[in-house]
């Protein structure tokens, strides 16, 4: 199959969130599979810093927007360790930011000509580089403009006639709303502003632009694709997503193996793998404890966080269980690597300065700490109020850490809860709690630490059936392909291979 994917993340040229993490090793693994795979974004600031060599190709595009020319130098370079090619949007009065999205005032105020500006120009980029194009797939609300240009015909390229596209979600709460008046920035005509197309309670919204318009929608688990169409996770687009159900899939995110492994990975203390386990995890967490300043013990159970402090991410309650396990003098120890709001900083910062030997915590971000957090850690909470598929819980499987998590979405998808049933066929792979609320979160951090103190047996068991499963990015690429191939089909009536 030949595949573009439009996006504005990809590790390692810019990254905000998980969608970088996706679009960086996706492509890769469908190249691996024998498909022909180009990825377009903008030319950011930070895809100077990557690492990756950067160079001019002889093409520009020209847009016009509400009248006014726009043109754009078209940038190469590639995916690390492959020869998929990236191409960069460069216009930098657009781009050339500090940040991708907005600053410390919020969202920038000119994102709908951004990105109306991006994904006109990634329609023009495709048929200036020729490139060879079955599926168009398109990556949260910054690129919801694509599959409208393509099934209505917009700039009339002939490649659009044999072009399906997919659209996927990666957060829902995150849509691309603007005022009414912005949509001649998009190109389109007024006729287009009504409920079934770009309009939105009166406003314009480019995800929904998308979730109209796109052949295919998925996201990034399975369940999260259910309780998207939700009142409760739909966000106010579940009445689209229901409509749309028959053609949503969801597909859970993978992890790059050659750096998400403890075998190879250069930031432990110990390498380790499923046969040597228990000596790995107990260097790594005696360097953890020593790090940190943490009273050395094998004996006392270590409670890893690493994330952005978010509501979101359940941080009222993980503060609300931590006082409580701290306050009663348990054992438990916990270290914390993050950084988000300034009163989940200044609860944490307390806490740390008054149980210095039970709780580290180090405010900001390190990729070397996190992976040493994941190697060192017992246990691996992540209460989140909802997650559409989360990393660190892949991560912590693959290093031997049990997850306990709150079951939604993909954290749902991925952690198999430690129930007698579970643990007694060998599927069961960490805790699930039983209520979102601090009491539950206490219950259940007390039930594993009484599990891995008294029945080690089956703790052992918990991490070993965690450390085989597979979440690489090959598992997760054969699934997109079914889902590209049906799409095609649907669309142009062509079988893959035909």
């Amino acid at each position: 199959m030949n595949i573009v994917l439009i996006t504005t993340e990809a590790v390692p040229f810019a990254k905000t969130g998980g969608l970088a993490d996706v679009c960086g090793a996706l492509p890769v693994q469908l190249a691996e599979h024998g498909h022909d795979v180009a990825v377009i974004m903008p030319a950011f600031r930070q895809i100077h810093n990557a690492g990756q060599p950067i160079s001019h190709t002889a093409l520009t595009v020209h847009v016009t927007l509400e009248g006014r020319d726009y043109s754009a130098r078209v940038l190469q370079s590639t995916l690390p360790g492959s020869e998929v090619p990236v191409y960069f949007i460069d216009h930098p009065e657009m781009f050339d930011r500090p940040q991708l999205y907005g600053d410390s005032e919020g969202d920038y105020q000119d994102n709908c000509l951004r990105f109306s500006f991006f994904s006109q120009a990634c329609i023009q980029a495709i048929d200036l580089l020729e490139l060879p194009v079955d599926i168009v797939h398109c990556n949260d609300w910054q690129t919801g403009l694509v599959p409208a240009y393509i099934a209505t015909g917009f700039g009339g390229y002939a490649w659009m006639e044999r072009a399906a596209t997919i659209m996927t979600i990666h957060n829902l709460a995150y849509q691309g709303v603007f005022h009414k008046h912005l949509l001649p920035q998009t190109g389109f005509g007024w006729e287009h502003f009504r409920a079934d197309e770009l309009e939105y309670y009166d406003q314009l919204n480019l995800l929904k632009t998308g979730l109209v318009f796109a052949d295919t929608l998925s996201t990034v688990s399975a369940r999260y694709a259910k309780e998207i169409q939700t009142d409760q996770h739909g966000c106010g687009l579940q009445g689209v997503l229901r409509r749309r159900a028959g053609s949503l899939v969801g597909i859970p995110n993978g992890i790059d193996t050659s750096v998400w492994d403890p075998a190879t990975d250069p930031h432990l203390a110990m390498n380790y793998s499923i046969s040597n386990w228990t000596q790995g995890k107990a260097a790594n967490k005696r360097d953890l404890q020593e790090s940190f300043g943490l009273t050395s013990s094998e004996e006392a159970p270590l409670i890893g966080l690493v994330g952005r402090l978010a509501e979101q991410k359940g941080w009222d309650l993980v503060i609300e269980a931590m006082r409580h396990f701290l306050s009663t003098g348990n054992r438990a120890q916990w270290v914390v690597l993050g950084t988000g709001s300034p009163e989940y900083h200044e609860a944490l910062s307390r806490l740390a300065r008054h149980y210095s030997d039970r709780l580290g915590l180090h405010l900001g971000f390190s990729d070397a700490l996190a992976h040493r957090i994941e190697a060192g850690s017992d246990i691996f909470l992540m209460p989140s109020r909802y997650e559409p598929c989360g990393l660190n819980q892949l991560y912590s499987l693959r290093y031997g850490t049990v997850p306990v998590v709150n079951p939604t979405g993909g954290l749902a998808d991925t952690v198999v809860d430690a129930t007698s049933e579970n643990i007694n066929d060998g599927t069961a792979t960490g805790f699930h709690l039983p209520t979102f609320d601090s009491y539950g979160m206490i219950e259940t951090l007390s039930a594993a630490f009484s599990m891995r103190t008294n029945s080690p047996e089956k703790w052992a068991q918990i991490i070993q059936s965690g450390m085989t499963r597979d979440w690489s990015w090959g598992r997760s690429a054969i699934r997109y392909e079914q889902v590209y191939a049906d799409t095609i089909a649907r669309k142009t009536g062509r079988v893959w291979g035909d």
